[in-house]
């Protein structure tokens, strides 16, 4: 997969995308990621990107040509359209499966990060194919939002961790919540380690686990517990 994402800070979005998990996985090459300034792609010799609203307001709008310039920049260098998605508290909350159905079903995305108060409406109109919110709330950038929706599709590509497993027993993959997990030692300040994952009884632990799963989402996520009952009607 490629991600490609538009922003006004690329060294920002590069120094997250570099480290851990997601850093090793494009050296690797099992992902692509690149980072483009979206001032380089403007016309003006000072590199503004930006321009006060028609019809007056506070703030400040980002530009539609040079967006759009960076965009044609990508779709030149890849020699195909990626989808587009512009980073937006208007958009749809981002959750699991949809990190999962852009994971399967495109290889490249084109992720475009607002400043100020936002993007001039046109290039939403001319080349964005959908709106994506992290959550009901507002955040100075899209940067953020563009990390996070960056991180959560690339740790689904193949190789980027070590086998599926990693992901599929995590919380919201399955509908339910992770089960809890522990490590050494054995005793912590008198709380012991639950005896059956001890037990090397593989059917016991397994049970357990989906046992505490489905515990823990009732208590915490009750609305997760009410959603998959109505999936199931």
């Amino acid at each position: 997969m490629r991600i490609d994402i538009a922003t006004l800070f690329p060294e920002m979005c590069e120094a997250v995308l570099s480290t851990s998990i997601i850093g090793r996985a494009r050296r690797a090459g099992f992902v692509e990621m690149y980072c483009h300034n979206i001032r380089d792609y403007t016309l003006d010799k000072h590199q503004r990107v930006d321009s006060a609203p028609y019809g007056g307001g506070n703030g400040m709008i980002m530009q539609a040509d040079p967006i759009f310039r960076c965009f044609e920049h990508v779709c030149e260098e890849a020699c195909s359209k990626p989808y587009v998605i512009y980073m937006s508290p208007q958009g749809a909350v981002l959750n699991q499966q949809m990190a999962v159905d852009f994971a399967e079903n495109y290889e490249h995305l084109f992720i475009i990060c607002g400043h100020y108060e936002g993007v001039d409406e046109r290039i939403i109109e001319e080349i964005v194919d959908r709106e994506v919110s992290i959550g009901d709330y507002v955040i100075t950038g899209g940067e953020l939002g563009a990390l996070v929706l960056a991180d959560c599709v690339a740790r689904l590509c193949d190789g980027v961790l070590s086998e599926d497993v990693c992901f599929e027993d995590e919380s919201h993959f399955s509908g339910l919540l992770e089960y809890p997990q522990y490590t050494r030692p054995q005793v912590w300040h008198e709380k012991a380690v639950p005896e059956v994952l001890l037990s090397g009884n593989h059917k016991l632990i397994s049970d357990w686990r989906h046992a505490e799963a489905v515990r823990r989402t009732a208590e915490k996520r009750p609305d997760m517990i009410q959603k998959n009952e109505d999936k199931n009607r």
